[in-house]
């Protein structure tokens, strides 16, 4: 497939989209009655228990949109069964939550599928105007990019319509350039097939939220998101690392904050708490709605940057890249998400 057909394309994102918006509510009972329900405590927003398991609403999106627009391939082959994986953990732990060390297991299985079989390599990278090649070093390389991903979308996941809403402004952006170059593969058509399913799932996800996806849809969205940047990484999508990276920004951030921060406090990487960056903005009184359409507006700024780096110059580009990123730095800066000295003075 050389060429998009718009028809077919709001074909990939219609269908889905409604098929999750009606299988979701379905899915809600399912999880109340195996007791797939996320309970509320001194970490959480919430306040009363809620279904979970709502990735598995996206997950049969994305099955049904392969099965009508999808071709066989080895590759797919190896995302199908890499992704049944995730969900079958995710769906064990959304049920009766498991150690951190044993979803690492589950997610280190799909990674390697994808990998191993599929043969889905992070080869090299260009960004800045610089080259690297990584040569034998590309498989560790791959499988810590991809359990990376899964995993920034697991931290952020933590307001109504936050992960899902960022990872439709993702699969949205990287559509948008699809379309913009003219051409279609296989990255493309998961890319709108996986925008419809969110959107359906972010219509009962979104606050006041009705479910949760739970780690079975966090975990998800990260795996198809690091498949899609490494199935068109040289190809029609991008030259470069930046655009994923770039549209990721806040989860990525957020990660790295969290990593640093509890290391600093002396605690486990996996140690949760209330220090992430939609908390911040929860302190400052915006409200759960408020917090995830600023981060929305956020992540909606950098895609903006990337298709205009990308498709209409690299320097412009650049430079809004560079006052956002700066942005970002001084909102960092002045709050807790690294440490917690601020709010000592205050005490």
């Amino acid at each position: 497939m050389n060429k998009i057909n718009l028809t077919t394309i709001l074909l990939m994102v219609f269908i889905p989209f409604v098929f999750v918006t009606l299988i979701t509510p379905i899915i809600k009972k399912i999880a109340s009655h195996v007791g797939a329900m996320d309970i509320p405590d001194k970490r959480k927003v919430h306040e009363f228990p809620m279904p979970r398991l709502g990735g598995l609403g996206i997950y049969a999106g994305f099955l049904l949109g392969y099965m009508i627009f999808g071709e066989h391939t080895a590759t797919m082959n190896s995302i199908l069964i890499g992704s049944f994986v995730l969900i079958i953990t995710g769906i064990i732990d959304d049920i009766k939550p498991m150690k951190a060390s044993h979803k690492l297991v589950g997610q280190l299985i799909a990674a390697l599928i994808v990998v191993l079989y599929g043969n889905l390599l992070l080869r090299d990278i260009s960004f800045f105007g610089m080259y690297i090649n990584f040569g034998a070093l590309a498989y560790p390389i791959t499988i810590i990019f991809i359990l990376g991903c899964i995993n920034c979308l697991n931290l952020i996941d933590g307001l109504d319509g936050l992960a899902s809403g960022i990872s439709a402004i993702f699969f949205l952006t990287i559509g948008i350039i699809a379309y913009c170059q003219g051409r279609i593969g296989l990255s493309v058509v998961i890319t709108f097939i996986m925008f419809g399913s969110t959107l359906g799932f972010l219509v009962h996800n979104f606050h006041p939220a009705k479910i949760f996806m739970g780690d079975t849809g966090s975990m998800f969205l990260g795996f198809i998101i690091s498949v899609i940047t490494l199935l068109g990484f040289k190809t029609i999508i991008s030259t470069s690392i930046i655009i994923p990276l770039c549209i990721l920004i806040v989860p990525i951030l957020d990660t790295l904050c969290a990593i640093i921060r509890r290391k600093l406090k002396g605690e486990s990487i996996g140690t949760p708490d209330k220090s992430h960056f939609h908390h911040q903005l929860l302190r400052r009184n915006y409200g759960v709605s408020g917090t995830v359409i600023v981060i929305y507006i956020i992540t909606a700024l950098f895609s903006a940057a990337s298709v205009i780096w990308l498709l209409v110059d690299k320097e412009i580009g650049y430079i809004i890249y560079g006052l956002l990123l700066f942005g970002l730095m001084i909102f960092v800066f002045r709050t807790d998400i690294l440490f917690e000295q601020r709010r000592e003075k205050d005490k």
